[in-house]
């Protein structure tokens, strides 16, 4: 990507110096003129171009060892050719091709030569691909200086395209450097140049160009849009995407999808290696991929790829890249347990090393520094490093001031002052909260929670010291189901998502109904994938619309609202170092009581499911004992001591994300009473406050191939006169969403489909293929209240610091203030008298929750009806 011939021809005409061009507007073509000049017998000159153009080809599309010996040999024709000018152009060539193959002694030394070689317009061109050189190498003064002598004698020449590609460069080593403005200016300049030319392949850089600046810039949603564009430009040229993949995965890492970076670099690296490609790629993927594996929590794998990374830049003598590896090598260890003196050493030689080059990444090794020496007590060492790296929380892209905020909170807490960590903590938080909100995928900002995971828990522990149960719950509130504050920016009206979206849905329920019939369908399977990945790609491109994060928690607010609610309590549970803290709300105080371990209750919870789901065939009567008991140690895992103090009214449980699984019903201290959970206080509050619409429409929707063929929608059209009743062909998704905007009540009896691996495709069943929570998201007001009559709808995916993501969380921010859903597969029979009762109890004035109180107790004693009132659960405050 960095050679052009200078001479002025245009593509179309039939020279063979029309080649060099060529190779970077119509790659395939190029390379097919140029083996065809080499059938014949050219002159030497005409041959030396040809094995050049081959040569460039291998080099940045292909096989290195191929692309070094076409480039000797279009060196050894230029010097037959005696022309002293096309020798320093190959010599420059050759140079970049052997950087990239890790011999940068000899690359270095090949454009010394060129420069030296070559005159005036030539030596302005191998000085910019000598440019590109040091910027591969990581020496950005010495990439600066070359590209400024080159720039004025191009222009002067009226050489747009290489114009453009020194204005290009100079950009991405200001990016480098974290000049994100002087960057946009030579990028704007580059691009209106690339518009007057037919350079395809530069044009897809370019914009690959601006989606790196968007990201430095702190716009996720710009640079995943424009990532994605670039590389569709590349694939309609059959070109390789490397680079591209390394700057993806940055982007995705920053977005909260560190899984999926590193799954991202692994078969980047797999792909060049297939093809035997550039050496210097395969230490920047290395890197990317160890990146990744740190933040997805794999310290081993982070350690074997960093190291490796090391090795390769330390052996192409590329000291700032060598440096970032260090970084993420030591972060790594760190990560893994192995905190010692010497990694404290490490860490900061890494970190003074990376100031002396001008890195922004310098403040990051200055807080692992100190992160390192705190571990170890060495309370004095770790001072001083976090002083270096808490002067960034005052200026730079948000998660740079993050990594200040961090480094202060831990100087605080170090300190010994609790206020000091708050007010950090404070700070560092609200810094991310401006991020999340330029996001406007819901998926996107649930997943960014994660950056502030550990200040929310800092200041979770300063609280429970020193401040009390109310700053406590105050600080649970502040970094918990914040996707749920404010509303997904609704997706656009874009004819190619909405297409995108439909196709989705026919190919699923083809593949579905092929499964249904004992037929394989991996082609069907490999076209949903795709098109999944399509609509994903497509929402996460939004940009968020809500200039803020929404109302502060307010702990009066909650305790009036509780007052005016029967007296009834709210049981908030925090976790603090493994340890359930129950935070109880109500009677105008807020208590708390020790309860046990996490992890102790998700296993119980756990062997809960997997006994509901035995109870949910008849037969299974003599498990009901055994589900019980696990029921009453649950109790006391997460509700302890604070059970005895519940009194009488209602109760809402805000639990943690990671027990979104626990039936709470089945718990005994609330088996008999109103019950409703909520993913936060917050939320429970929006709900009480979500007026109901006018009109109050009810709708009823009968998805297709229920066992019990949805048996109570007639009997509650019977009961709801006028109610919109969709089943059969009716029941289609663009019908049913017209009908459940702005609805009072919907009932939806359709088979429902959790996806852990992508929870926002998890689905409802309908006539023409599955609802997705994407297609809910396009409501512009979800049904006031919604019940969800079928097994899985209540599951979530837990991401980022407390986020859940599914079908229920999809709702809540959209309008509805109370769904009904269920947790665990049912007995489809044991559904139908529950809804109905649940429908009798509503008709009469009572809540969800309380209507789905009187509904469990009017159900037969036996094990499949019990255990089906179990495994429903009222959320929200409708």
């Amino acid at each position: 990507m960095t050679d052009h011939y200078h001479r002025g021809v245009t593509a179309g005409s039939d020279t063979v110096l029309e080649l060099l061009p060529m190779v970077f507007a119509a790659p395939g073509e190029a390379l097919a003129r140029a083996e065809e000049v080499l059938g014949g017998r050219p002159p030497p000159l005409h041959a030396s171009v040809a094995h050049q153009v081959i040569g460039i080809w291998q080099r940045d599309f292909g096989d290195m060892r191929l692309a070094l010996t076409h480039l000797r040999r279009a060196r050894s024709w230029a010097a037959r050719a005696d022309s002293a000018e096309r020798e320093a152009d190959v010599l420059a060539t050759l140079g970049v091709a052997l950087v990239h193959a890790g011999r940068t002694r000899q690359g270095m030394d090949a454009l010394r030569r060129g420069v030296e070689r070559g005159t005036g317009h030539t030596r302005a061109r191998v000085l910019f691909r000598r440019a590109y050189s040091w910027w591969v190498l990581g020496h950005h003064k010495e990439a600066l200086e070359d590209v400024r002598r080159a720039i004025p004698v191009l222009r002067q020449a009226e050489d747009v395209i290489w114009t453009a590609r020194a204005l290009t460069l100079r950009a991405t080593v200001h990016l480098a450097l974290g000049s994100v403005e002087r960057a946009n200016a030579d990028f704007t300049a580059a691009e209106a140049l690339w518009d007057t030319t037919g350079q395809e392949h530069d044009k897809a850089d370019a914009v690959e160009s601006r989606g790196l600046a968007a990201f430095r810039a702190g716009d996720v949603p710009a640079a995943l849009r424009l990532l994605d564009e670039a590389e569709e430009r590349y694939a309609k040229l059959g070109t390789p995407t490397f680079m591209l993949d390394i700057r993806r995965c940055e982007v995705l890492m920053a977005a909260g999808l560190a899984a999926e970076a590193l799954a991202e670099a692994d078969a980047a690296l797999r792909a060049l290696d297939g093809i035997g490609g550039q050496s210097t790629r395969k230490a920047e993927l290395l890197l990317a991929a160890a990146r990744a594996a740190r933040l997805a929590g794999e310290p081993q794998t982070a350690i074997a790829r960093a190291a490796l990374a090391v090795r390769l830049f330390a052996g192409q003598r590329r000291t700032w890249w060598e440096t970032h590896a260090r970084l993420v090598l030591i972060g790594a260890r760190h990560a893994a347990g192995r905190g010692s003196g010497r990694l404290v050493a490490d860490a900061a030689a890494v970190a003074e090393r990376l100031a002396a080059l001008g890195a922004p990444a310098a403040p990051e090794a200055s807080l692992l520094a100190g992160r390192i020496a705190l571990d170890l007590g060495w309370t004095a060492d770790a001072e001083r490093h976090l002083a270096v790296a808490a002067r960034s929380r005052r200026g730079g892209p948000p998660l740079a001031r993050m990594t200040g905020w961090a480094a202060q909170a831990l100087r605080a807490q170090a300190a010994g002052s609790a206020r000091g960590v708050l007010e950090a903590c404070r700070r560092g938080l609200d810094v991310l909260d401006d991020h999340r909100m330029t996001l406007g995928a819901s998926e996107l900002r649930a997943r960014a929670t994660a950056q502030g995971a550990e200040l929310a828990a800092l200041a979770q522990q300063a609280s429970l010291v020193s401040g009390g149960p109310r700053r406590l719950l105050v600080w649970s509130e502040r970094w918990r189901a914040t996707a749920l504050s404010t509303p997904p920016t609704r997706p656009p009206a874009d004819p190619a998502l909405l297409s995108g979206m439909t196709a989705y849905r026919e190919i699923a329920a083809r593949a579905e109904e092929a499964r249904m019939e004992g037929k394989p369908v991996p082609a069907l399977e490999r076209e949903q994938r795709r098109l999944e990945r399509e609509i994903r790609s497509r929402t996460l491109h939004m940009r968020g619309e809500v200039p803020d994060g929404g109302d502060r928690f307010d702990v009066g607010r909650l305790l009036a609202r509780l007052g005016d609610n029967d007296d009834g309590q709210l049981v908030e549970l925090a976790v603090l170092d493994g340890r359930v803290q129950v935070l109880l709300c109500g009677q105008g105080r807020v208590r708390r009581f020790e309860a046990g371990l996490l992890a102790a209750a998700e296993t119980e919870a756990e062997h809960v499911q997997a006994g509901l789901r035995r109870l949910a065939h008849p037969g299974a009567q003599a498990r009901l004992p055994v589900v019980e008991a696990a029921g009453r140690r649950l109790e006391e895992l997460l509700l302890g001591p604070a059970a005895a103090h519940l009194g009488d009214g209602p109760v809402v449980i805000v639990p943690p994300g990671r027990l979104h699984r626990v039936p709470w019903a089945l718990l005994p201290s609330l088996r008999e009473r109103v019950l409703s959970v909520s993913p936060s206080a917050s939320s429970w509050l929006r709900a009480k406050e979500t007026a109901p619409p006018p009109g109050g429409r009810q709708v009823l929707v009968r998805g297709p191939g229920l066992a019990t063929g949805g048996a109570e929608v007639p009997e509650l059209a019977g009961r709801y006169g006028g109610a919109t009743v969709l089943e059969d062909d009716d029941a289609t998704v663009p019908r049913v969403l017209r009908e459940l905007d702005g609805a009072g009540l919907a009932h939806i009896a359709a088979h429902g489909a959790f996806r852990a691996d992508g929870p926002l495709f998890s689905s409802l069943r309908m006539a023409d293929g599955p609802l997705i929570v994407h297609d809910f998201e396009r409501l512009d007001r979800s049904p006031y209240r919604i019940i969800l009559s079928c097994c899985d709808t209540a599951r979530f995916a837990t991401v980022g610091a407390d986020e859940l993501l599914g079908l229920v969380t999809a709702l809540l921010p959209l309008g509805t203030a109370g769904v009904v859903a269920c947790s665990a597969p049912v007995n489809d029979a044991a559904v139908v008298p529950l809804m109905v009762a649940l429908h009798e109890a509503l008709g009469t004035g009572l809540s969800l929750a309380e209507a789905l109180r009187d509904a469990r107790a009017g159900l037969p004693a036996d094990a499949v009806h019990r255990a089906t009132g179990w495994a429903f659960t009222a959320f929200g405050a409708a």
